[in-house]
């Protein structure tokens, strides 16, 4: 964060002391534009990069490690500077804006979260390495994948793609991916990147290296909870104590770690609290659960799902006791506009994905098999923040 960002940050339109100054900062699924304690990793990426710094393609390559360990963040704040650096301060790589003709690849970063089809995948290439808008409508995958080919072939140097997320349980099929590596043009290059050991994944056929990204260390992820806190909340809000606290339950997983400390600064705000307080950050760990499905997969689903999940984690104890009832209770609400059939659906999508998991109840009706209720596999407060903040 910058100096203007940090002054601006402070300033009070109302006069009154807030916990939290920026939710952004707090949240698990925001990046650093410069990744905490990450010098290494960006090394080694850089070293499978190099080609780039002489105009050429470097081999495809695989990205890997464990949940929380910072793949995402460290890809997409490398692209981001390779992209940016100024023309004049470099000998081949020149900024991939649309307003220039690139000498060098370009880099773009696809999500599969978002980008779950054909079309979806080759339009966010095409619409990021040329200068008008590549239509949403109107358009076939083939004729798309041909004017892709087409841009290519007359750019010097091609584009570098980065693809997150690729053995997501919501994300393309891992064999439906390869065919879409396949069907990218000679000039095109990309960086898998996956939580799966690269002998468990076939992408690792079609590449040339594997980069692991080891989870964080300890002291590591200390720094980087106290780096946001210092950038979202009032000063002091956040001891060293705390942060110890949530970094060595966290066990290296930087998501699951922010998770807390956002979970941790909203309940001490709405308690009334100018700092966070033990009973707060021992209230946000017993929140998330164990695995904890990662917030930025549930912010990824399309919007009437999110409507549905925001629903469900306001209903109580009664209104969950069964799918049945969880399902009459988010149909009535006005937000949802669903019918019962259709969120009931959902619902079944969501637990056979693991964004939500079936529950037995332990209560006997003596009536047949017991019902199942659901329960998120997320942390319900952090969801509803993040998801409110959106709309």
């Amino acid at each position: 964060m910058d100096i203007e960002a940090r002054i601006k940050r402070r300033q009070r339109r109302d006069g009154e002391h807030r916990l939290i100054l920026d939710y952004e900062a707090l949240s698990p699924v925001s990046h650093a534009t410069e990744p905490t304690d990450r010098g290494p990793v960006f090394e080694r990426l850089l070293d499978h990069l190099d080609p780039v710094f002489e105009g050429k393609l470097p081999p495809n390559a695989y990205v890997h490690g464990p949940a929380g360990a910072g793949k995402s963040a460290v890809v997409t704040a490398l692209f981001g500077h390779l992209e940016q650096l100024p023309t004049d301060a470099r000998a081949v790589i020149h900024t991939t804006t649309r307003a220039q003709t690139p000498t060098s690849p370009a880099f773009v970063y696809v999500d599969t979260r978002a980008t779950t089809s054909e079309f979806a995948f080759y339009h966010a290439i095409l619409d990021n390495i040329i200068e008008e808008s590549v239509p949403e409508h109107g358009i076939g995958t083939e004729t798309l994948r041909s004017r892709l080919h087409e841009t290519l072939s007359g750019r010097h140097s091609g584009v570098v793609v980065g693809v997150d997320h690729i053995d997501d349980p919501s994300g393309t099929d891992t064999t439906d991916l390869v065919d879409l590596f396949a069907g990218l043009p000679s000039k095109a290059s990309w960086l898998a990147i996956g939580e799966l050991d690269p002998s468990q994944t076939e992408v690792t056929e079609y590449t040339a290296r594997s980069i692991q990204v080891d989870r964080y260390r300890r002291q590591m992820l200390v720094d980087v909870v106290m780096t946001r806190a210092s950038d979202g909340l009032a000063q002091q809000a956040l001891d060293h104590r705390s942060a110890r606290t949530i970094a060595d339950w966290a066990d290296g997983n930087a998501h699951d770690a922010l998770a807390a400390l956002l979970i941790a600064a909203v309940h001490a705000d709405s308690s009334g609290r100018d700092r966070i307080a033990e009973t707060d950050v021992t209230a946000a760990i017993e929140e998330i659960p164990e695995p904890c499905v990662s917030l930025g997969r549930v912010l990824s689903l399309p919007a009437n799902r999110q409507r549905v999940l925001r629903e469900l984690v306001d209903l109580g104890t009664d209104e969950t006791a069964s799918v049945t009832k969880t399902t009459e209770a988010i149909a009535q609400q006005s937000a949802v506009d669903l019918s019962q059939g259709t969120v009931k659906r959902f619902l079944y999508e969501l637990a056979e994905v693991g964004i939500v998991e079936r529950v037995q109840s332990t209560t006997d009706t003596g009536q047949g098999r017991p019902p199942s209720r659901l329960e998120p596999r997320f942390p319900p407060t952090a969801f509803r923040q993040l998801y409110d903040l959106s709309q």
